[in-house]
């Protein structure tokens, strides 16, 4: 994962903590709205749990698969690639040099 996505899953789960911890905080503060709305509050956060799982593995899965094609393009390709490589190189080694 990348560090804004690792970032934002970590800032989700901290949110989550949060709000968990506020409906055990209200959890004797009585009233048909407040029960109510902990009951919401709660279905919402398990879903968003889930969905936040599922998120994740589907973004570990393309980046699995990602790297997965790549490999096989260089097995393939050895010399496209050592061609592509060398121009890209060449043209940064350019680029600098014309600093």
């Amino acid at each position: 994962m990348t560090d804004a996505t690792e970032k934002l899953k970590n800032d989700l789960q901290d949110i989550a903590t949060d709000i968990e911890e506020l409906l055990k905080a209200t959890a004797g503060h009585g009233g048909e709205r407040v029960a109510a709305a902990r009951d919401r509050i709660e279905s919402t956060l398990r879903q968003a749990r889930a969905a936040a799982r599922d998120v994740g593995a589907e973004v570990t899965e393309r980046a699995k698969r990602a790297a997965r094609d790549a490999d096989h393009y260089v097995h393939d390709h050895p010399w496209t690639t050592v061609g592509a490589a060398t121009g890209v190189g060449f043209l940064i080694g350019y680029l600098m040099g014309r600093r």
